[in-house]
C-alpha cells in the first residue's frame, strides 16, 4: 500500500501546496517555447545542410 499512499499524497500536494502560474500566462509561455523550438529546429536543419553540402563537395574532389 506504500505506492498507493505515495500517489495519493502526490496528488494532494499538487492540488494544495504547489503554486501554479495563471492559465493565460502558461498559454503565452507555451507559445513562446513552441516558437523558439521551431526556430532552433530550423537553425539546426540549416547548419546540417551546410555541412552536408560542404562535405559532399569536399569528398567529390577525390572522385
Amino acid at each position: 500500500m506504500g505506492v498507493v499512499n505515495y500517489i495519493k499524497d502526490s496528488f494532494k500536494e499538487l492540488q494544495n501546496e504547489v503554486t501554479w502560474m495563471p492559465r493565460q500566462e502558461a498559454q503565452k509561455t507555451t507559445v513562446v517555447v513552441a516558437v523558439f523550438t521551431i526556430i532552433f529546429a530550423i537553425a539546426v536543419f540549416l547548419v546540417d545542410k551546410f555541412f552536408q553540402t560542404g562535405l559532399e563537395k569536399y569528398f567529390n574532389i577525390f572522385n
